[in-house]
């Protein structure tokens, strides 16, 4: 622990958060430089250290409010800020103003829904997250980049109806962010005693698909991600939504109704 103003800061899970923003710089420098293969890849290893930061602050009971905003300019820098640039150098820069247009919407979109995360704090839903999480945006950026340089050797985007394609994402995608579609959390999803041999099957399809081509499943999970999320929230949770923050309301009343009772003087 390291003592800031007589307050302690957790060392371990903020040091994961510090490979974050590393990876995201690293893929700012390659995006630059040009190596769109190697920059997509440091935001799939930013993700990575998203995901291990949050898990190690819990397993160590170490959670702070100097790690959650940390935490939150890390993504800006790797899910926010990288996926923009990896997008404008490698498909939008021919469109000029609208090309770095479209980047800097991104950008907006992502800070804008990040702040939104912080100032929901608690009361945002622990089923569904409002809008699309910035990682998962950044995976839809960086995976059409893998996808192109694993199966057309990075020359897809010279063709105009490609280009056009990926500039309508980009936009689509950051206004996904700060949109009301609904996208299921996966911080909750735990398969401790689930014994289900279908689970188990598809668990082996998964790394199958993996095995055979990692560029291929990251592309597959991250447009599956965004097109079930729309699908869901326009087919499904149009009252579905509103059950759940019902009953997640009506729960943390009876929470605080207990806690009541539990202090009054026997």
């Amino acid at each position: 622990m390291v003592l800031i103003k007589d307050k302690r800061i957790p060392v371990l899970p903020n040091l994961i958060t510090t490979g974050n923003i590393f990876a995201g710089f690293y893929s700012v420098i390659h995006s630059i430089q040009g190596d769109f293969r190697r920059a997509a890849w440091a935001i799939v290893i930013a993700g990575i250290f998203d995901l291990l930061d949050g898990q190690v602050a819990r397993l160590t009971k170490s959670q702070s409010e100097f790690g959650v905003q940390y935490d939150s300019l890390s993504d800006l820098v790797s899910f926010g800020f990288a996926p923009a640039l990896l997008a404008y150098f490698w498909g939008l820069e021919p469109f000029g103003r609208l090309g770095w247009l479209a980047s800097f919407l991104f950008v907006v979109c992502a800070a804008l829904r990040l702040a939104r995360f912080n100032v929901q704090g608690g009361t945002e839903e622990k089923i569904y997250f409002q809008g699309l999480p910035s990682p998962a945006a950044a995976g839809v950026m960086l995976a059409a980049v893998l996808f192109d340089q694993e199966f057309f050797g990075g020359g897809h985007l010279n063709l105009l109806p490609a280009r056009m394609l990926f500039l309508v994402i980009t936009f689509i995608t950051a206004l996904l962010m700060v949109s009301g579609f609904r996208f299921r959390s996966t911080k909750n999803l735990s398969l401790r005693g689930v014994r289900s041999f279908q689970v188990l099957v598809l668990g082996a399809l998964i790394i199958a698909l993996v095995m055979f081509s990692p560029e291929f499943a990251i592309f597959v999970a991250a447009y599956g991600y965004v097109f079930g999320g729309i699908i869901e929230t326009v087919f499904f949770l149009q009252k579905g939504v509103k059950d759940v923050l019902e009953q997640e309301t009506d729960d943390d009343e009876k929470d605080k109704e207990e806690d009541k009772v539990t202090l009054l003087p026997s």
